[in-house]
């Protein structure tokens, strides 16, 4: 190997740590939406509140071998989440502050059984899991399309991409995330 590419080797190398954020930042950036995504899953703000802070606790133990902090600290939460709910399935929710779903989201849930329910959240949290490995770009465009809304035209002009290279992008991202979620054992929306 040439001094040339040794330096661009330190370079890349000094790129890639340069993009993993503090502990602080990703805490600062990631904790709220870690609630909300944890939250989802055991459907209590306490014991979400504990799953966050002990993925967290995790993390910093683990921090110089982790590569991708964001995608690690989302996985941690949803194994933690999901390992409660099965420590605890036999306990009832009296205590637990009254979530008000909405009509269609009620309804959706009484009509599911508990093993269905319960693989409806680790279809979705895999799915925001496998968001949270993609890159940013990736991730905005799936974003803009099915959080936000935006027509192809909305999305190529937001991201200055053709209109048909946007289709080309979320078709084959889509299919991707169809795979990971097929390999994770997840089929359809039931988990």
């Amino acid at each position: 190997m040439s001094i040339i590419n040794l330096k661009q080797r330190s370079d890349r190398e000094m790129v890639v740590l340069e993009e993993k954020p503090s502990l602080e930042a990703l805490f600062a950036a990631e904790e709220t939406p870690l609630l909300r995504f944890a939250h989802g899953i055991v459907r209590r703000r306490a014991v979400a509140e504990e799953m966050v802070q002990e993925a967290f606790m995790r993390l910093h133990r683990h921090w110089e071998d982790v590569e991708k902090p964001r995608a690690w600290i989302y996985r941690a939460v949803r194994n933690l989440c999901l390992t409660h709910l099965r420590d605890h399935a036999r306990e009832t929710n009296l205590d637990h502050e009254p979530d008000e779903p909405s009509g269609a989201d009620r309804q959706a849930a009484e009509s599911l059984k508990p093993d269905e329910a319960l693989g409806r959240l680790e279809a979705v949290g895999m799915v925001k899991l496998l968001m949270a490995e993609l890159d940013d770009k990736d991730r905005r465009l799936i974003q803009l399309k099915y959080l936000d809304g935006c027509s192809y035209a909305e999305i190529g002009k937001a991201t200055g991409l053709s209109v048909s290279n946007v289709g080309y992008r979320l078709h084959h991202l889509l299919k991707g995330l169809a795979v990971s979620l097929r390999q994770a054992g997840i089929a359809d929306s039931k988990g």
